[in-house]
This record gives structure tokens, C-alpha cells and sequence, in this order.
């Protein structure tokens, strides 16, 4: 990862200057991992895409490994990169509510679809029937130069620590 200036807009996507954001992790030898960097505030994240949809705008801000996006149409839709999901948070101007759990230690969200990017298109399969529909106004190129963004920020290792192994807890004791 090349350097970052002060001054210049924090790498995780926080909106922030680095000064402000991950300067102090860094100095103090700690890794900024993607969880870390999603703590900032997913929830707040996701307010303002809901806020840029009930406008109509066009909108795309990644944060950490997730992308979010609004079109025109007031749709909007939040990717988590990793594993290819996908929920929608506005559609047709209104908020749409979702199931967030944000704590210190997890961030647990009730993803409703998958995506796939293919042939310059964005494409939803959602887990409850597997009907796949495609998202016309998706701005697919700039979802797409935002994955390869996330995935030369990221190692490998640090995005896969972003999801917990289905047999661990968050209740458990370390070993």
C-alpha cells in the first residue's frame, strides 16, 4: 500500500483525514484491519446512502469491505465484498430497515441477496427464493473499480479475518 499524507482522505473510507482515523492505530503498531476500520460506523454509513437516496442521487462510498451505492431511481444497496452479499437499505426514495447488529467486538447484518458482476452488469440472487434480478442503474464500473480498490488495500489474510467461522461465539472465552 503506497503512503498516505495526513492531510489526504483516510484509506478505509471513513470520509475522514487520516490524521484523524487511522494515523494513531498505525503509530501505535496496531493493524488496521477491515473490522476495525468497519467499526467507524457502518450504521452511520448506511444513513447517509439511505439520506443520498431519498434525494435521487447517485452515489458510491466504500467503507472497509463494503460498498454502498444509490441510483436515481432512490434505490439503494450496501455489498459486502468478501462473500458477495447484498441488502437493500432505500428503495424508491424510503429507508428500507434492516437487521444490524453493530457491537465493540462483531458486526452481524441479515444479508437478503448475493451479487455477481458479469458482463458489465450487476446482478442480485436473493437467498429466500433465488430469483435473480439485474440492477439496471447499478453503477457497475465504479462498484467494480471499487472491489479491485478493496482487494489491493487488503491482504488476504486481513479479509479473512472479516467473517467469524459458524462454530465460534462471540460469548465464549478465549482459549
Amino acid at each position: 500500500m503506497g503512503k498516505i499524507g495526513r492531510n489526504q482522505p483516510c484509506s478505509c473510507g471513513s470520509g475522514k483525514k487520516y490524521k484523524h482515523c487511522c494515523l494513531s492505530l498505525v503509530r501505535s503498531g496496531q493493524q488496521v484491519t477491515p473490522m476495525a476500520q468497519m467499526k467507524i460506523s457502518l450504521m452511520g454509513e448506511i444513513e447517509k446512502i439511505q439520506a443520498a437516496a431519498a434525494k435521487k442521487e447517485e452515489v458510491l462510498r466504500e467503507l472497509g469491505v463494503f460498498v454502498f451505492f444509490s441510483d436515481s431511481a432512490g434505490d439503494a444497496w450496501v455489498l459486502e465484498v468478501t462473500d458477495s452479499d447484498a441488502v437493500q437499505v432505500a428503495m424508491a426514495g424510503e429507508a428500507v430497515a434492516i437487521e444490524l447488529d453493530e457491537n465493540p467486538e462483531t458486526i452481524e447484518i441479515n444479508w437478503s441477496h448475493t451479487y455477481a458482476l458479469r458482463n458489465k452488469r450487476l446482478y442480485l440472487t436473493a437467498y429466500a427464493d433465488k430469483q435473480e434480478n439485474e440492477l439496471t442503474l447499478a453503477p457497475t464500473q465504479q462498484i467494480n473499480a471499487a472491489i479491485k480498490r478493496i482487494y489491493k488495500r487488503y491482504t488476504r489474510e486481513m479479509l479473512d479475518q472479516v467473517h467469524l467461522d459458524s462454530d465460534n461465539s462471540t460469548d465464549s472465552a478465549p482459549a
